[in-house]
């Protein structure tokens, strides 16, 4: 099984990992990793390291951070670079978390990263366009 370190800025990776429990139990291979802004990017990389060490990262290593760019983002991407199974995921959200915890028994890294992006763009949408939706699948069924 992928493990997992979420990540973000203030307390974005322990409110994502709350929620996620809430919804589906505790998880295992997963731990959440805040970035407080009394933090720094010192102190983030150590505490990314400790997860490291107490993730079994046989099955590879996703770390899921908030933005772009950010630092989350740039210490896991540091870090995936030095081994080949470990992919780095930013713009989560906790749909897409659930659907990969839920989908993540069986995949490798790139496989994890392909449907990752997948259900983002999938999960990202508006209620006027699911209302579209809803009325085109209605009339497709109806033979229109």
């Amino acid at each position: 099984m992928l493990s997992i370190i979420l990540s973000g800025h203030g307390g974005f990776a322990s409110g994502l990992e709350q929620a996620m429990k809430q919804i589906l139990g505790e998880q295992p291979q997963i731990i959440a990793i805040d970035f407080p802004e009394s933090s720094s990017t010192a102190r983030l990389t150590e505490q990314f390291k400790a997860a490291i060490g107490q993730l079994d990262e046989r099955e590879g290593l996703v770390f899921l951070t908030d933005l772009l760019g950010g630092t989350p983002f740039r210490v896991a991407s540091t870090l995936a670079l030095e081994k080949p199974d470990r992919e780095v995921i930013t713009g989560i959200n906790l749909q897409l978390l659930l659907e990969m915890v839920l989908e993540r028994e069986g995949l490798n890294g790139s496989e994890f990263r392909r449907i990752a992006l997948e259900c983002g763009h999938r999960g990202l949408t508006s209620l006027v366009d699911e209302m579209a939706r809803h009325r085109a699948t209605e009339a497709s069924e109806e033979g229109i």
